[in-house]
């Protein structure tokens, strides 16, 4: 098999650089070790910051988005009891978020490239990446027919952090950080109407809550629990009491209750590999960072990687130009370092660390929790950088 781009994974970086690239007309194979189903149904992300929303509507993938998808202008910061909305929209010129779970994107995706004839070869195994030193790398994998190559002019690895491409690179030219969160979130699917229109951040003294939806019947809710905990030690009545617990206010707010049809124990960390490219191989999404999911940022910055390589890879072909795919990972690395940061000020702000009996670390939060929703400034800060920065 040949092609010009081989790409490992089928999530939401991967197809849609797979789609960009299509609308530049450069021809691109997407190997998955799952099945169609499996990566349609993973329920993962569901903001979708502003520019991640016109990229879709752009290149042709955002009609049902447009329709299904629940924009938000705000945001709400509860704590002390008392809720205190940041104005998204008014802080940042008219700039939006949309709820919009990841599994739609990749069936969008998906329907598209099949649409356009792109092939997605699904359930592969034994996946291998060899000479991406060369001008010719090969991906190799079985099939239920047997061992197939696929030579491509480029690779790129968005196979997720357990994939094999980010081992690729010499462990002698890579830099690795990696830092766990003494925490982690347990989350839930429900079917119930949504307590809310907008997102809750709770800071409790028990610990943090999210309070997300999914559609007008779905609601998504996460609980702060320790990382060792079992999901055998939280009953139904156990999440909804420490839900009403952690997002009561003074004023008697209500949570709606209903069915839990997922639940799920995720951990948290932050991760980033520098450099994000090898001879022709070039990393995308969670192969190259993870960040703790507090500030939605995950599959938006994998989108924007993508969105850089499609780029640099169309300009390869269109006029033979390399300067774009040298500066691909220093360029994705400015962003995804602005992203890691502004994540981790927001896991701080609002979680409860194993040392918060300290005195000292609460008074320091709440002093922050207080800025944040009192200065238009502050607020500004945090809005710009929840919607999307623009320019980096």
């Amino acid at each position: 098999m040949r092609t010009q781009v081989g790409i490992i994974g089928a999530g939401p970086a991967g197809l849609m650089l797979s789609h960009l690239l299509h609308l530049a007309g450069i021809e691109s194979v997407v190997v998955e070790d799952r099945s169609r189903s499996y990566v349609e149904q993973r329920v993962r992300a569901g903001v979708l910051e502003h520019d991640t929303v016109q990229l879709m509507k752009e290149s042709g993938v955002g009609e049902r988005l447009a329709r299904e998808g629940l924009v938000h202008h705000g945001i709400e910061l509860r704590f002390d009891g008392a809720g205190h909305r940041i104005d998204l929209s008014g802080l940042t010129g008219g700039r939006t978020i949309s709820v919009y779970g990841q599994q739609e994107v990749v069936k969008d995706l998906v329907d598209q490239r099949i649409r356009d004839n792109g092939t997605i070869l699904y359930e592969v195994t034994e996946v291998t990446v060899d000479g991406i030193e060369t001008i010719s790398p090969v991906i190799s994998f079985a099939t239920a027919e047997g061992r197939e190559e696929l030579r491509c002019d480029f690779v790129a690895g968005c196979d997720g952090f357990h994939g094999i491409t980010r081992a690729a690179i010499p462990d002698a030219v890579k830099t690795i950080c990696d830092w766990s969160y003494p925490f982690a979130w347990l989350g839930i699917l429900a079917a119930v109407a949504p307590s809310t229109d907008e997102l809750i951040y709770a800071r409790h003294d028990r610990g943090f809550a999210l309070h997300s939806l999914r559609s007008p019947e779905l609601s998504r809710l996460y609980l702060q629990v320790d990382p060792g905990e079992q999901l055998a030690n939280w009953s139904d009545d156990r999440i909804w009491s420490e839900l009403a617990t952690r997002f009561a206010t003074r004023d008697g707010w209500t949570l709606h209750e209903g069915p839990i049809v997922e639940r799920g124990i995720t951990p948290m960390r932050s991760f980033v590999t520098d450099p994000m490219s090898y001879g022709r191989l070039f990393l995308a999404g969670d192969s190259a960072h993870i960040v703790p999911p507090t500030g939605a940022k995950g599959l938006n910055l994998a989108v924007h990687d993508v969105k850089r390589l499609a780029r640099a890879i169309e300009e390869h072909y269109a006029h033979r130009e390399d300067s774009l795919l040298g500066s691909y990972s220093d360029d994705c690395l400015r962003r995804i370092w602005r992203v890691q940061h502004f994540s981790w000020w927001m896991t701080s702000l609002l979680h409860r660390f194993p040392d918060s009996g300290n005195i000292h670390q609460n008074h320091l939060q709440h002093a922050e929790l207080e800025y944040v929703t009192s200065s238009r400034a502050a607020a500004t800060v945090l809005a710009e950088n929840y919607v999307g920065l623009a320019d980096i």
